[in-house]
């Protein structure tokens, strides 16, 4: 009940975190909420879900290792619809020395949470939907900015999009660099 109970307040807290500022050349995240749904057993059920394909690649290990210190394992393997933008390993490994494991200390759970949630949206958003001079508002608030060059390479902020995979709740882009929110 206390984790049914955490989900929704999740998803309540996602939804409302995106603002609906219409801006030119930003797209508006559908105004459908996630449902909430009984907890998933970790690891989730669906093994389709955006967890379940960060938890079988041998890439994301830090980004799954840091879902659960952030206890958002569940949320991330809700219904949908999300987009995920999600740093390899070797992406984290680029962050200064000492900052993942400072951030996956129970104290800091606050700023890992605002971390993940800038690297999702309540949205799907495929390669294909990408457009360059796009902004997208993440879980978080904040923005992220799409470009995309002529050969077709995509970048969220300055962060290459090296793969993108179809989930069942959504579609994961495999970036090589950590999205660290703007200060507030």
């Amino acid at each position: 009940m206390h984790k049914l109970l955490a989900v929704s307040l999740f998803a309540i807290v996602l939804v409302s975190g995106c603002k609906k500022k219409e801006v030119p050349g930003q797209v508006a995240a559908p105004s459908t909420a996630p449902t909430a749904v009984a907890p998933a057993a970790t690891p989730p059920l669906d093994p389709n879900n955006i967890v379940s394909i960060a938890a079988g690649s041998k890439d994301h290990t830090t980004l799954v290792a840091a879902l659960k210190a952030a206890d958002y394992v569940t949320a991330v393997a809700n219904p949908g619809p999300l987009t995920v933008f999600a740093p390899t390993n070797a992406a984290f490994d680029k962050l200064p020395p000492g900052t993942v494991e400072q951030l996956v200390r129970p104290e800091k759970q606050a700023d890992l949470k605002e971390i993940i949630k800038y690297h999702a949206t309540t949205s799907v958003y495929e390669a294909k939907d990408l457009k360059d001079g796009m902004t997208l508002g993440m879980a978080n608030g904040a923005k992220v900015a799409i470009k995309v060059a002529p050969d077709g390479k995509i970048t969220v902020n300055n962060a290459n999009v090296v793969a993108s995979i179809r989930a069942s709740n959504g579609v994961v882009h495999v970036i090589d660099a950590v999205l660290l929110p703007p200060a507030k």
